[in-house]
């Protein structure tokens, strides 16, 4: 039996033009960018030879990243995200381009690559944070759970199926092509974007200083103790996963089995991304933020299992199951943060809490191996397994990751004048349903 009209329109990809433009352009950005890391570190060991000078790109596109995020957050709130996102997609896709000319050109110099992706890592930084904004002007929040999940689903698939191409257009054109594809998913994501119609509500009162709206957003995060304790539990994850991808290949190859052993096990990673990301879109837990950091703390099961040289079918088990916990936060933690966090301070949060989730991850690629030289392997293994199944399991003591539940949307929310969903009320952490919610 057909599915009615009114079903159809409803859903946040058929029904929802300004989501389905979105989204569509948001996933070509997403495999385009799939390609880059592999691409990326051939293209420069090819024209250098020298893992340094991959070291070398690779900080000047984290460097300004990092820097820039807060800023960026504070630029996504002030103005219209569309327009942030549609600037920041023409500069990556001009630094990418550039990125594929030098390559394609036969003599690739060194500084220009780091020099263009530093200006891509720049960019980056002010599109980050328009994503949640995006979503919550262009879909209404009895969709949003949907809308976040397929943006995973498309994420984890992205990331299962980009080494592959990347492998296929190495192989037959050469990396050059890889970033003129990653650059044309960006102007075609660009093209999309400006046909969008996302709902802004501009800042209310006088402008204030860039410090004062820095300083504004930092509050918004301490003042939710949900809030600020995850965020230090995902900076944990990430720590604890620069110290696998550190450790993880040599012991891989060294002690389980080799080269073929790590293959299956970033692969296991990638197909349990998928599936945890497909769990997330049906599933629709009580205490959202409690069970996806639990979902996480699963991660301590894979580097316990590296620091005992378990067996190698183990570690591929476990790593596909810590994946999964991964691919069901994302979608379920963007849903949580979105209901719960009001609009005009959304991207500021956002940009911090992508800034201590991605600085924790160099405090691990560097601390991993200066343990193991120490020490060994075991001991750094053995201690994020530790600090991850501690900082994210131990969310369950926070009384308001406990309590947060996400408000049931029952009535159909009326259109607004310009045809897009009304804007989203602040939804905040529940003691009883049938109380009234205590400040979050």
């Amino acid at each position: 039996m057909p599915l009615p009209l009114s079903r159809l329109r409803s859903h946040p990809l058929l029904g929802n033009r300004p989501f389905r433009l979105l989204f569509l352009g948001r996933t070509l950005s997403l495999i385009g960018d799939a390609v880059i890391p592999a691409a990326l570190a051939l293209a420069v060991l090819r024209a250098t030879g020298s893992s340094s000078a991959l070291a070398l790109v690779l900080g000047c596109a984290m460097g300004p990243r990092l820097l820039l995020l807060p800023l960026g957050g504070v630029v996504a709130d002030r103005f219209d995200a569309r327009t942030v996102a549609l600037v920041t997609d023409l500069v990556r896709c001009g630094a990418q381009l550039f990125v594929g000319i030098e390559l394609l050109g036969g003599e690739p110099r060194l500084w220009h690559i780091a020099a263009a992706e530093a200006v891509g890592g720049a960019a980056s930084a002010f599109a980050m944070p328009t994503l949640p904004r995006l979503i919550t002007g262009a879909v209404a929040e009895r969709d949003r759970h949907g809308a976040n999940s397929l943006f995973g689903v498309v994420r984890s698939g992205t990331g299962l199926a980009g080494p592959a191409l990347a492998g296929l257009l190495i192989a037959s054109a050469g990396p050059g092509w890889a970033f003129v594809l990653d650059a044309v998913s960006f102007a075609v994501s660009a093209c999309l974007l400006s046909a969008v119609r996302i709902r802004h509500e501009a800042p209310a009162g006088p402008r204030r200083s860039l410090r004062k709206d820095l300083v504004e957003g930092w509050q918004e995060v301490r003042r939710r103790d949900w809030y600020w304790t995850s965020l230090v539990a995902h900076a944990a994850w990430n720590g604890a996963a620069a110290v696998l991808m550190t450790l993880g290949p040599a012991l891989a190859v060294e002690e389980l089995g080799g080269e073929e052993v790590w293959i299956g096990i970033l692969q296991a990673g990638a197909v349990g991304l998928l599936l945890g990301s497909l769990l997330a879109g049906r599933a629709r837990p009580k205490r959202p933020v409690l069970m996806a950091n639990l979902g996480l703390a699963t991660y301590a099961l894979p580097l316990a299992l590296l620091a005992a040289e378990a067996p190698a079918p183990a570690v591929i088990a476990a790593y596909g199951l810590a994946q999964a916990g991964l691919g069901f936060l994302s979608p379920v933690w963007a849903t949580s943060v979105q209901a719960a966090i009001p609009s005009g301070v959304l991207a500021r949060v956002t940009s911090y809490d992508w800034l201590l989730s991605m600085a924790a991850m160099p405090l691990g690629y560097v601390l991993a191996p200066l343990m193991a030289n120490a020490w060994g392997a075991g001991p750094p293994l053995w201690i994020a397994a530790a600090v991850v199944g501690v900082a994210c399991a131990g969310t369950a003591a926070v009384p308001g990751v406990r309590r947060f539940t996400l408000p049931v949307s029952t009535a159909e929310p009326e259109p607004g004048p310009d045809g897009l969903p009304p804007a989203a009320e602040e939804a905040v952490p529940l003691k009883r349903p049938a109380r009234p919610a205590p400040p979050p």
